[in-house]
């Protein structure tokens, strides 16, 4: 381990400009210790002090058990990084375990190997020694699977609060375990999951094979106020569970879900956001969108379309609830807005009362579906009622192409909404549809449509609003997340 000796400035009256050098920008940043195995990471995390960095050398480190523990600063972090990104490979039984404050990793790639013990990468050292304003960047975790597919293990696990997974590749997970799960305390963790590429998770079979998990049944009435944002998902078809919202307060926005065999499932806890979401699933089987359970969940401006999945995974399904339920069964949809959203050509739009057995005898209460867009492709009707939710007001959608599966209600109109093809393959309406302007009702909370083009007063109805304003975001690819350099030229096969 080799130590680069620095001599700050530390006289606030010769402060440095902005505009330096990148040699002078490295001695601002402190001390940079090369370390070439996993004792010298131990090492120089117990040296380093804010704004130093500890840089693995190039090459692959097998079996490393690696421990990066500092107190650094908002604006002093430490940080582990690859000395090259992507040339650091870590294989055999090689895990990282982060505990401490503002540390970050960046670069690192862990391949070909599996974990003895606990996820690959853990937010934490021993239960009590968490990691707080973390951030984890910029690497890849891809077929580290262990021999037998029952063992089960995550690849990262999140401890702690305010800690960041972003712009990581996750590929080729296909034993038990979740790829990524957020783990609850009494306090919320305000932890951010973003622009990151989580693909090719093949089918399990059975429960457990989730790509995200935010919480457990024993928790899910704690907030975590976990946001899940700007990530792409690709084939990620572990189980029905895509994603498993299991605690409260928590935002899924802005995803891009492609051809994954699944639902974005709110499975325990209220007070749940699904908002500015993209499900394309080029008809492949099971192929969902959204599925609610609880109270006072919003679900808005999202895109739905060729989704070939029933049941549980329909594009949109809003269950039937337990009397009396227990933490790890199913609790009663109450108060659920489902507005602004846009369904095109999937065999099961909407259905209501999903569920409904001898023990999930309680509808839907309260639920308000307004100014959604709905087009069928099939003969599959596109409301399916499989116990009649209580309270539920319709208002202001739009429906055409198929059966409506109802009897005709005021707060929808069958009319067609004369959609067009987009160069992205989206399906919007055209500036003589019948959806411009004939929104209904007050939904302040939605102030923009799907692509963060602005609402205005008279909004239209789906999740597109015909506008000349620059659109902001849309669906995502590969080439929008994941490592910058991701993938390598000996990976391309991979």
């Amino acid at each position: 381990m080799s130590r680069i000796p620095i001599c700050i400035n530390t006289n606030p009256r010769k402060l440095l400009p902005v505009l330096l050098l990148p040699a002078m920008l490295s001695l601002i940043r402190g001390a940079d210790y090369r370390v070439s195995n996993a004792t010298e990471v131990r090492s120089a995390g117990a040296l380093a002090q804010p704004g130093d960095t500890l840089t693995m050398t190039n090459g692959t480190w097998k079996d490393a058990r690696l421990l990066f523990k500092g107190e650094g600063t908002a604006e002093r972090p430490i940080l582990l990084r690859a000395e090259t990104p992507g040339l650091v490979i870590l294989t055999g039984t090689s895990t990282l375990r982060v505990a401490g404050s503002h540390l970050i990793i960046d670069g690192l790639y862990f391949r070909d190997g599996y974990s003895r013990s606990g996820a690959v990468i853990e937010f934490r050292n021993g239960n009590g020694n968490v990691s707080r304003n973390c951030r984890l960047t910029n690497t890849a975790i891809v077929n580290y699977n262990p021999p037998e597919r029952e063992k089960d293990y995550k690849w990262v696990s999140l401890f702690g609060s305010h800690n960041r997974v972003d712009h990581c590749y996750f590929r080729g997970k296909n034993h038990t375990g979740t790829t990524l799960v957020v783990r609850l305390s009494s306090k919320p963790n305000y932890h951010l999951i973003d622009y990151n590429y989580f693909a090719h998770r093949p089918p399990l079979g059975k429960n457990g094979g989730e790509t995200i998990r935010v919480g457990t049944s024993q928790w899910s009435m704690y907030d975590s106020y976990t946001a899940v944002e700007h990530n792409y998902f690709e084939r990620c078809n572990g189980e029905h569970e895509i994603i498993s919202s299991k605690s409260c307060g928590n935002i899924y926005r802005y995803n891009t879900f492609y051809e994954c065999a699944g639902a974005l499932t709110l499975r325990h806890g209220n007070n749940c956001k699904v908002v500015g979401n993209y499900f394309i699933g080029n008809r492949a089987d099971s192929t969902g969108g959204v599925r609610v359970i609880g109270e006072n969940h919003k679900v808005y401006n999202n895109y739905f379309q060729d989704l070939a999945g029933t049941r549980s995974c329909s594009a949109l399904s809003i269950m039937n609830g337990v009397p009396d339920s227990p933490l790890n069964r199913f609790f009663q949809v109450i108060n659920a807005q489902i507005v602004f959203n846009t369904f095109v050509n999937c065999r099961k739009s909407i259905v209501l009362g999903y569920g409904a057995d001898e023990e999930k005898t309680l509808p839907p209460v309260n639920v308000w579906l307004a100014n959604n867009l709905v087009l069928g492709g099939n003969d599959e009707a596109l409301i399916t009622v499989v116990d009649e939710p209580l309270e539920l007001i319709w208002q202001g959608n739009i429906m055409y192409g198929a059966p409506s599966g109802i009897s005709m209600t005021m707060g929808i109109t069958i009319t067609d909404p004369l959609l067009i093809p987009s160069e992205n393959g989206l399906w919007r309406p055209g500036r003589n549809s019948p959806v411009i302007n004939q929104a209904m009702g007050d939904c302040p909370f939605v102030s923009e449509d799907m692509d963060g083009q602005p609402r205005d007063s008279a909004k239209d109805v789906g999740a597109d609003e015909v506008s000349d304003e620059p659109k902001i975001r849309g669906p995502l690819t590969a080439d929008d997340v994941g490592p910058t350099w991701w993938p390598l030229p000996s990976e391309t096969s991979r």
